[in-house]
């Protein structure tokens, strides 16, 4: 089964690195989005990412700030798991820029306090750093080479960085949500209720997708702890994805009753338009029925793992009926004809490279959580605090 596995990486990373040469020599002259639908997979994929860190970060705070016993064993495998995924969406942010060498100057020269923008870079320089450091205090926490007053100060240091993070996940994951809702020029996005809903849909993710690692990944399968431990992470998957249902019912139904057109083309094109199954079946049926019918009938641990994937395999349909139908909808009525031209176009589908360059970062971030796993003992018993 290992040597499948490792095949199929293979084959992704190295597909996937063709598409990352195609991207840095042709610039995104091979890719499908133009001057109207000017974001695309891989915006989507970096909000996705996003909120899969920024979930299993907060999952991280029952560790290392609230101190639940429960979750001791398994803290350093949510810092790791959160570091990875920000990681791999910052490549997807990275790659999508029109001048990828200049993305120092947000730091370097930020229109600060006015850009939204700036201040989520800001927001994720801090939270890179802050998280870069809580990770590395809390291996040398269980390193055993500390005691007494000396390991009760960085334990101390430690919950201090955790009791920073959790403001600054929920602010820089609100920042993303942010971004899209003061864009007022586009209906869809322009909602008070964006942020929020940005954040309910990371720990939604972010704790599906700890619950799918730790299901199928923890090496003592027949321990009371696995069990218990599985059941937990049940039920805050669950309570998550009917909330984050809960909202998007919320922000559907108030923007199509009686809205106006401007208003509600974007939800009629997430829909109806083109790619309706991607929220039909992709999302609602494979992504909140079938999960929830499992979490609340099933209690075998592989299941639940099965029940957790489907949630993180299908968030990024989520992500994407964010992105995309919001730009694919006419601000004007009759402009998509005002002009005819492939880069005017109002529809929008992944080329073959923006795919492969999307499999190099999920191969990316794959292998970079292996070796993780593999040097730094993630996924065996262990205890954070006390070790």
């Amino acid at each position: 089964m290992k040597k499948i596995f490792y095949v199929l990486w293979a084959v992704a990373f190295i597909l996937g690195s063709v598409g990352v040469a195609q991207r840095l020599m042709y610039g995104h002259e091979l890719a499908a989005y133009g001057n109207r639908v000017v974001w695309g997979l891989w915006v989507a994929m970096y909000i996705y990412f996003i909120g899969l860190s920024a979930g299993a970060f907060l999952l991280s705070s029952l560790v290392y700030v609230f101190k639940i016993e429960l979750f001791e064993k398994v803290g350093k495998l949510a810092l790791i798991t959160a570091l990875v995924t920000l990681i791999c969406a910052l490549l997807s942010i990275w790659l999508d820029l029109g001048h990828m060498w200049r993305a120092y100057e947000v730091i370097t020269r930020p229109n600060l306090p006015h850009s939204m923008m700036a201040w989520m870079i800001w927001l994720y320089s801090a939270y890179l750093l802050l998280l870069v450091f809580e990770t590395l205090l809390a291996f040398r926490i269980e390193s055993g080479k500390y005691v007494g007053e000396q390991l009760a100060s960085y334990q101390k240091k430690l919950q201090l960085l955790a009791s920073i993070g959790i403001p600054l996940a929920i602010a820089f994951h609100g920042g993303v949500g942010a971004l899209f809702g003061v864009i007022a020029s586009n209906p869809m996005w322009h909602s008070a209720l964006t942020p929020i809903f940005f954040l309910v849909g990371a720990v939604a993710s972010g704790s599906a997708l700890f619950t799918m690692i730790f299901a199928f990944f923890w090496e003592n399968k027949e321990s009371e702890y696995y069990k218990s431990m599985l059941q937990v992470l049940a039920k805050i998957v669950l309570v998550a994805v009917l909330f984050d249902l809960l909202l998007e019912w919320a922000e559907l139904s108030i923007a199509l009753w009686m809205g106006t057109p401007e208003h509600t083309s974007g939800f009629r094109e997430m829909l109806f338009g083109n790619y309706w199954f991607v929220f039909w079946l992709f999302h609602l049926l494979l992504g909140v029925a079938v999960p929830v019918f499992i979490l609340l009938t099933k209690k075998d641990p592989i299941k639940i793992g099965i029940a957790s994937l489907l949630v993180v395999f299908t968030f990024i349909g989520v992500r994407l009926n964010i992105v995309i139908p919001g730009l694919v909808a006419e601000k004007v009525h009759g402009q998509a004809m005002a002009y005819i031209h492939p880069r005017l176009a109002y529809h929008y589908f992944p080329s073959l490279m923006e795919w492969l360059v999307g499999l190099f970062i999920v191969a990316f971030g794959i292998g970079l959580f292996y070796l993780g796993n593999k040097y730094f003992k993630l996924t065996k018993e262990h205890n954070t605090l006390n070790a």
